[in-house]
């Protein structure tokens, strides 16, 4: 049976069924793919990572700093090696081994960044938002540099992929050679397919918008959309409008999918929303879940 676990700015990870697990800013989690280990990241000025075995309810299993400022984003590679966390503050990221257990393990490899953008008050320097394990490398993008940062698994940097100026990317996600970026700073939606460049608005709704995560499900894309309070939905191939719906409350910061059920982290309004997934398009069920700020959801 899978859980669902929820982080955010509130005061720790909530289980659902299972209570509640004290941690400070749990923005953001993980779960080992083959042990029963969950990660935290601590999003404080001096950040930290925390292990947990799950069980009926999240118990500390390892705990290390995250060496940089404001950590907003962590995960594991397929085989359950590799950690690497994204910290927005500096720009930081860093890559931990993992054991047998799924705790850490030797010291860790640190990839300090500098750089910034045209928007002088989100670019000043860089700002590493989402870290992705694909293809033998570990892709981070930096919202103030406008780059997906890309690196060997021993630290070693490699040609980083450029977007354009102002975009500030955050979540991304990749389907064979196809790379889909949200764009915070810009509202946008970039495909990358080798030298073709496909550019859209997030949401068609009027007003300003600062697109928080991306995932792909199949031939379609999703896209949460902070201010408009949308989910899009867009063909994965062209990035054509499928629809867009409401988010079910006030500024969607994330969002997991499940099958057929959508949960969405509307941070704002103390809520995760489920939907259910009909043809591809997310409808209200009525089922909500009352949550602290939340920033994340977890299914495992």
């Amino acid at each position: 049976m899978k859980s669902v676990f929820i982080g955010g700015y509130g005061p720790g990870i909530v289980m659902i069924g299972g209570g509640l697990t004290r941690v400070a800013s749990p923005s953001f989690l993980a779960v080992h793919p083959t042990q029963r280990v969950l990660y935290a990241v601590g999003e404080l000025e001096r950040g930290w990572l925390t292990a947990y075995e799950v069980e009926r309810s999240p118990a500390p299993l390892d705990e290390r700093p995250s060496e940089g400022d404001s950590p907003c984003h962590v995960a594991v590679d397929p085989e359950g090696a590799l950690l690497a966390v994204a910290n927005y503050g500096d720009g930081t990221a860093t890559l931990y081994r993992l054991d047998e257990r799924g705790a850490f393990a030797g010291d860790p490899i640190v990839l300090r960044h500098e750089g910034s953008g045209p928007n002088a008050e989100r670019q000043e320097g860089p700002h590493a938002h989402q870290a992705v394990f694909h293809d033998g490398l570990l892709h981070v993008s930096d919202l103030g540099t406008d780059e997906i940062r890309r690196y060997r698994y021993d630290g070693t940097p490699v040609e980083p992929i450029r977007l354009s100026p102002g975009t500030g990317p955050r979540h991304f996600a990749f389907s064979g050679s196809r790379l889909y970026v949200a764009g915070e700073l810009d509202g946008s939606v970039t495909l990358i397919d080798g030298e073709r460049r496909t550019v859209v608005h997030a949401s068609r709704r009027p007003g300003e918008n600062a697109p928080s995560h991306l995932q792909l499900e199949g031939d379609l894309v999703y896209v949460a959309n902070r201010g408009p309070n949308t989910i899009s939905v867009l063909r994965a191939a062209d990035l054509s409008p499928v629809g867009e719906v409401p988010s079910g409350g006030d500024w969607p910061r994330h969002f997991a999918i499940d099958g057929d059920r959508m949960y969405v982290a509307n941070q704002h309004s103390d809520q995760v929303t489920v939907f259910a997934l009909r043809g591809g398009l997310p409808e209200p069920t009525g089922e909500a879940y009352d949550v602290d700020s939340p920033a994340c959801v977890l299914i495992s």
